[in-house]
């Protein structure tokens, strides 16, 4: 794209006349090419922006004094004029789902344009429109975009963005995600309008997924018919919904089994109820750069305010946080050694932070191409990391159907555990459970009942005890409360500071490539938890007490 960009230019400036018409390119730049690279390995850290996401509209003073009328942000009909007179438009425009993806993308692009005079911008949700605006007005050449702010840019008739025709190289990243049904309304309505009114016969289109060409089919809500789908289809099926009318260079860079060599895959068969011991049991003998998934954003909530307790560094991702809140927990993240990620699957796709060691997905996914992604944050750029299921009794069947879908013959491994520790484990997680319980609903009935009284205040109105959640509590039966709380904390937080691991070495995951890295080594001679995974992979059994050999 920057190559293109920069040919443009050239060209541009060797005509004088406006109207000459611009060099045509040859057959190899005009087809249309699907990258599905196995997954991006961009080497430079994700750094969130740190700007304000502050609404930057102010209300306009009604008062005149005298008969000088001053008005903010006036916007005037100038157009901005390259040094070489010629008017900048938009060469380069990049889709992506998220808005995290967005932001990295951006900081890529601009360290690779960094010595050229090509302007880029970012538009996405969450953040100051007015700012986006006067970025716009700067006519940046490449625009990085999420789809609903772009269409919403698109529809108030945005100077920069009024004619698309000029557009030299478009780019959807994460394409089977982005065309899913239901997904993006606005990305349908941009397509549509760049395959009609904006039309470009000399325009590029890139389209990149890690899970383009996997046979598995599509979710049923995204056919019009019910049809088993192979990889043809699936691609036919994208590039319809993209607009390429012209037959696709097509770029396949995937392994048969879809995940990286250096990724070691594990699962925990365990209860519903359980995988809260597991998940805290894992964090604590394994420290280091962990993610960790889940389906739904009140399961992470919970698993926040649990882990909170716990006395574990964790920190929140999902979609109904601020944007300004999602960057910065994603910088953290990124900055600190020993530090958990819990998030939806807002952060599965793309994102490239470095050295993230442990995948755990507390909750199976949905889809195999969800599975592939979320593994793909660790394991990047030849590194090894480990991916770790815990799988309930409810997830047997569709974890079947996802292992058979990406070609693994055999059931992954199963991660051994230490039962021995598993008593002191419980004990910790359901103290923490049960004030977790107890903060939350009081927190609600808090809520819930400030609200009611503020309205009746407002309204003058006596207020009826049973319309407030918590009922006319006594006094002394919240004092009672407040009291076992703060028991069960202090007993907790006594639990902590006594070790459970005392005999045992704490080491990092065992890897595919034989490699085995000990850290904070306690005895010489204990097996590794992890050893015991390479030789359950040989079909060896190790005795206990005694150290296998990595394969």
């Amino acid at each position: 794209m920057i190559h293109t960009i920069l040919e443009w230019k050239s060209s541009s400036r060797k005509t004088t006349d406006p109207g000459d018409k611009e060099e045509p390119k040859t057959g190899d730049q005009q087809d249309d090419v699907v990258e599905a690279p196995e997954e991006e390995d961009e080497s430079e850290v994700f750094q969130a922006e740190t700007g304000s996401d502050e609404e930057e509209e102010e209300a306009e003073d009604d008062e005149q004094l005298g008969c000088v009328r001053v008005i903010d942000d006036a916007e005037f009909d100038f157009k901005e004029k390259t040094n070489d007179g010629q008017n900048r438009p938009l060469l380069g425009l990049i889709l992506t789902p998220t808005r995290e993806l967005a932001v990295q993308v951006k900081h890529h692009i601009d360290a690779v344009a960094k010595f050229t005079d090509i302007q880029t911008a970012i538009v996405v949700g969450g953040m100051s429109q007015q700012k986006q605006r006067r970025m716009l007005k700067r006519r940046p050449e490449i625009l990085i975009a999420t789809p609903g702010r772009l269409w919403d840019l698109i529809k108030e008739q945005h100077p920069h963005l009024v004619n698309l025709r000029q557009l030299k190289c478009l780019v959807i990243d994460e394409a089977d995600r982005m065309v899913e049904r239901g997904h993006f309304a606005e990305l349908e309505s941009l397509l549509e309008m760049l395959s009609t009114t904006h039309f470009n016969p000399t325009r590029q289109t890139f389209v990149f997924s890690a899970t383009l060409t996997m046979v598995h089919g599509l979710p049923s809500r995204v056919l019009q018919k019910k049809k088993k789908l192979d990889n043809r289809s699936k691609l036919e099926i994208l590039m319809e919904k993209v607009g390429i009318k012209s037959k696709p260079k097509v770029i396949d860079l995937t392994r048969k089994e879809a995940t990286v060599e250096t990724l070691t895959e594990t699962q925990i068969h365990c209860q519903k109820e359980e995988k809260d011991f597991y998940l805290y049991y894992f964090l604590l003998q394994y420290p280091g750069r962990t993610m960790v998934f889940a389906n739904s954003i009140d399961c992470i909530k919970r698993l926040t305010a649990l882990l909170g307790i716990l006395d574990c560094c964790a920190l929140p991702l999902h979609a109904n946080m601020h944007q300004k809140q999602r960057l910065k927990n994603l910088e953290r993240f990124a900055e600190r050694e020993n530090c958990v990620l819990l998030t939806t699957d807002v952060a599965a796709r793309g994102l490239d932070i470095p050295d993230v060691q442990h995948v755990i997905h507390y909750q199976v996914p949905r889809t195999s191409e969800t599975y592939v992604h979320r593994s793909g944050r660790t394991a990047r750029a030849a590194k090894e990391g480990l991916s770790l299921v815990l799988v309930g009794p409810d997830d047997v069947m569709n974890f079947k159907k996802i292992s058979k879908t990406l070609g693994k013959e055999e059931e992954l491994t199963l991660f051994p555990v230490e039962n021995k520790c598993m008593e002191a484990i419980k004990e910790r997680v359901n103290i923490a459970r049960k004030i977790e319980k107890i903060e939350f609903y009081n927190s609600r009935e808090k809520q819930h009942d400030s609200w009611f009284k503020k309205a009746a205040e407002a309204m003058e109105l006596d207020l009826d005890d049973d319309l407030l959640m918590g009922g006319a509590k006594e006094q002394e039966v919240d004092r009672e409360q407040q009291r076992m709380v703060k028991g069960l904390k202090k007993h907790l937080k006594h639990l902590i500071t006594q070790p459970i691991f005392k005999n045992l070495v704490r080491t990092k995951y065992p890897t595919k490539m034989g490699k085995l890295a000990l850290a904070n080594m306690v005895a010489m001679g204990t097996e590794s938890a992890l050893t015991r995974i390479s030789g359950q992979k040989n079909g060896q059994k190790c005795p206990r007490g005694k150290t296998s050999s990595a394969p």
